[in-house]
Parts: structure tokens; C-alpha cells; sequence
């Protein structure tokens, strides 16, 4: 989501030269990432999780983010918009920090071809296979979606929910998922598809009610499409979003339906519903510097909001509980983070831990899987919390409040920010 577009541009031409690391990756029938395909015969043994088990393994997740997902000219790019070639180095990173999940946001865009048959292009989706392949094979859980293919913002989106031509793009809908489907059939249950990322008409209001009646259609062909490749498919956790991901617009009654799955095989429902947390925007992602906030919760005293505080974010987080978690349906929170500003204010960082520690608690006390957004960018307005290129940690008691906060019990107190006179400043 959080792209930076003009600040992660202007190091792209560095960070691209950096050389791919290939080490071994592998689909479940051992051919190697790049095969093409894969067969029911060779499917990976699969660990069947029901919704208890799935949100203890899932646990904390990481964003992949601005990378496979980043295009330029309607062309899909992971150097795009700036971030180095991804490597499963940096994967390891990742996992020896304490995360399980790693979401893989992804963009198709012109990397389809053309009616009817939507054809993806094989050494993209070859790419694709090859990075989710780094996480699995490392042991953790892969969230994949289709991602910018589906904003009105982004140069190529096609899978636009008020648009005029909804037979045309339910059908490339369907025919994309089918491939991509087809294609990971086979892996274990390490691996979740997620339909699509923040989906809306780019309004920031109430739901329009004919485009949300398109992405609720948009969730059923692709739980049906998935389903009837077979396999392990039948069986695999799918994650839906409702409207923009936004939780009020998906738990309240704005319109969004869970899908059917009659489709499915497991014993019991294998479908998550799939929500984002930004709240409150001016402290999280404004980066207006005159409306922009750097201290927030019960313990700031200046420069925060009047909403969006503790007693909020329990709310949400207990509404999607009452919603959702408590039917059986677990919650991938697959967005959440706050911005570095410490250019407006050096003692930031310290409500920037203290909320996402606030954040990861609440959420894990209410049953809910959180996933950090990182988009590579370190330094002003970034989300970064490795170097991407050097494969370091950059925000270590970042990572320490999280780690704390999904590993506890749910009762403990958090710290208070710590900040000097001279921070604050």
C-alpha cells in the first residue's frame, strides 16, 4: 500500500544493479522453481491446521513490500521503485527476527496477455514462484495476492470495481487466478492466497454498493477458481478483504459477504478474512509536515490526535473478534505500521514502538494475525526495518516490541515511550 514513489525512485538506478541470489530453490517435486507447473501426483504432504492452529503458526508476519508488486509503465518490476533484487538471504533475515509470515504482494498488469486467454507471462510467474519459494522453503507461511492490478491509481489496473465492463474483467479475473493456481497447486499449507489487495473505487467514503456487489463477485470466482484446481488447493487457507481492506467497512454492515466454499475439502472452514490498520492516518501515514502527528496514546503530551488511541484500536480489534475470530474465521491484519518521522521529531521512534507493540497485543489478544507493511525504505517517511541491500536490521527495538508483544500472554504492561528533554525537542 504505503509506495513512497518519488523517494524510493531516486535510488533505484543503484540499488537495481544488485546481483540476484538464486540458491536453490525448489517446488515441492523437487524440478526446481521454474518448471511451469506442477501435478496432483507430486503434491508437497500437507499438515492440515484448523483455525486455532493456523493463527499460532502464522503468528507475526512481514511485508515484502515495493517489490514484486512495483511497476513502472504498466510493467511489474521488483526493482522498480527502488528496493534490490530480492534474495532468500534476506528472507532468512526475516525469519531469524522472529516473523513466521511473509506476505508476497504481487502485480500482473501487462505481464497478462491479451483475450481470451489472459496468458501470463512465464518467466514473471516463473519470479514469482522463485520468491515464494524462498519463504516456504525456509519454513515459514507465504501470503500471496494479486495486488496493484486492482487500483485505480496504479498505470495498468484493470480489475476495477465500478467500472463499466465487470463481464470482461471477471473472466480475466478468473483465468489469472486460474493460472496462478494451477501453477502452486501442490505446495503445502505454508502457502495462502489472498484474492486481492485493497480493493475500492479510490473514494475515501461509504462503499459504493454496486462496486462492493463486484468485489464480493471478485471473492467467489476466485474461491471457486482455486478450489476446482484441485490438489491441495481444495483444501488451502484463502483470505478474503472486503471493501479497501478498511474494518469498519468489512465488519459492519457496509456489504461484504464471506464466500461459499462448497468447494472445499478440509473438515471445517478454510477461508480468513483479510483487514489493514493505519489508524489514526496523521500519526501513522501523513506525511504532511503541518498536519502530520509523532506522539500518540495515553502517555503523549503533545503534538497526537484526539482519536484513534488505545481504547480505539481495542475496539477494532475486539469487533473483528465478535465479527469474525469468534465464527471461526481467523484475521490476517496483512497491513500495519507507522512511518519513521523522526526528521519532525527525534523522540517519535519511541511512540512508534509503543504503538506497534499496543497494536501487535491487542490484535494477538483478540485472535488476529499481525503483518508488518515494510517497503524497503529506510530514513524519512520509510517503513523499513532491514536494508534491504545489506541485508542488516535497521529498526532492531522495533522488531523487540513486536516479538514481545505476539510471543506474550496478553497480560503484561507495556513501557511507556522513553524519551529525553532534548528528543521531544
Amino acid at each position: 500500500m504505503k509506495k513512497l514513489f518519488g523517494k524510493i525512485i531516486a535510488a533505484a538506478a543503484a540499488l537495481a544493479l544488485t546481483a540476484s541470489v538464486f540458491s536453490g530453490c525448489s517446488k515441492p517435486d523437487g524440478d526446481g522453481g521454474n518448471s511451469g507447473g506442477s501435478s496432483a501426483s507430486s503434491a508437497a504432504e500437507w499438515n492440515d491446521l484448523n483455525q486455532t492452529e493456523i493463527t499460532a503458526a502464522m503468528g507475526m508476519g512481514w511485508n515484502l513490500g515495493n517489490q514484486l508488486e512495483a511497476s513502472q509503465d504498466k510493467v511489474p518490476s521488483e526493482t522498480a521503485w527502488g528496493n534490490a533484487v530480492i534474495s532468500e538471504e534476506l528472507i532468512k533475515l526475516v525469519k531469524e527476527n522472529g516473523f513466521s509470515t511473509v506476505r508476497i504482494p504481487v502485480s500482473y498488469l501487462s505481464k497478462i496477455g491479451e483475450a481470451p486467454d489472459y496468458k501470463i507471462d512465464e518467466a514473471w510467474l516463473n519470479r514469482v514462484q522463485e520468491v515464494v519459494d524462498y519463504v516456504v522453503n525456509n519454513d515459514l507461511y507465504a501470503v500471496m495476492n494479486i495486488h496493484g492490478d486492482g487500483y485505480y491509481t496504479v498505470d495498468g489496473g484493470w480489475l476495477l470495481c465500478v467500472d463499466e465492463n465487470q463481464d470482461e474483467i471477471k473472466d480475466k479475473y478468473e483465468k489469472v487466478w486460474a493460472q496462478i493456481a494451477e501453477r502452486f497447486k501442490d505446495y503445502d499449507e505454508h502457502l495462502i492466497f489472498e484474492s486481492m489487495n485493497e480493493e475500492f473505487d479510490n473514494t475515501y467514503g461509504e462503499p459504493d454498493p454496486k462496486g462492493y456487489e463486484n468485489i464480493n463477485a471478485y471473492n467467489q470466482i476466485f474461491v471457486d477458481t482455486v478450489r476446482k484446481t484441485g490438489s491441495n488447493n481444495e483444501k488451502r487457507w484463502l483470505l478474503i478483504p472486503g471493501w479497501n481492506t478498511n474494518i469498519g467497512h468489512t465488519a459492519g454492515d457496509k456489504g461484504f459477504a464471506i464466500p461459499t466454499d462448497n468447494l472445499c475439502t478440509a473438515d471445517g472452514n478454510r477461508l480468513m478474512i483479510s483487514v489493514h490498520y493505519y489508524d489514526p492516518y496523521n500519526f501513522t501515514i501523513d506525511e504532511n509536515i503541518m498536519s502530520a502527528k509523532t506522539q500518540w496514546g495515553k502517555y503523549a503530551v503533545e503534538d497526537y490526535d484526539n482519536w484513534g488511541q488505545e481504547d480505539y484500536a481495542d475496539s477494532q480489534m475486539k469487533l473483528l473478534n465478535d465479527k469474525f475470530v469468534s465464527q471461526g474465521y481467523p484475521v490476517v491484519i496483512g497491513e500495519m505500521g507507522v512511518q519513521d518521522k523522526t526528521h519532525l521529531s527525534a523522540g517519535m521512534n519511541e511512540f512508534r514502538r509503543y504503538w506497534l507493540e499496543y497494536i501487535v497485543k491487542s490484535a494477538k489478544n483478540n485472535g488476529c494475525i499481525p503483518v508488518y507493511w515494510d517497503n524497503g525504505w529506510n530514513g524519512k517517511n520509510g517503513f523499513g526495518l532491514f536494508d534491504r541491500l545489506s541485508k542488516k536490521v535497521t529498526q532492531p527495538e522495533l522488531i523487540e516490541a513486536m516479538t514481545r508483544a505476539i510471543n506474550s500472554d496478553g497480560d503484561y504492561e507495556i513501557a511507556p515511550p522513553q524519551i529525553s528533554e532534548d528528543s521531544a525537542e
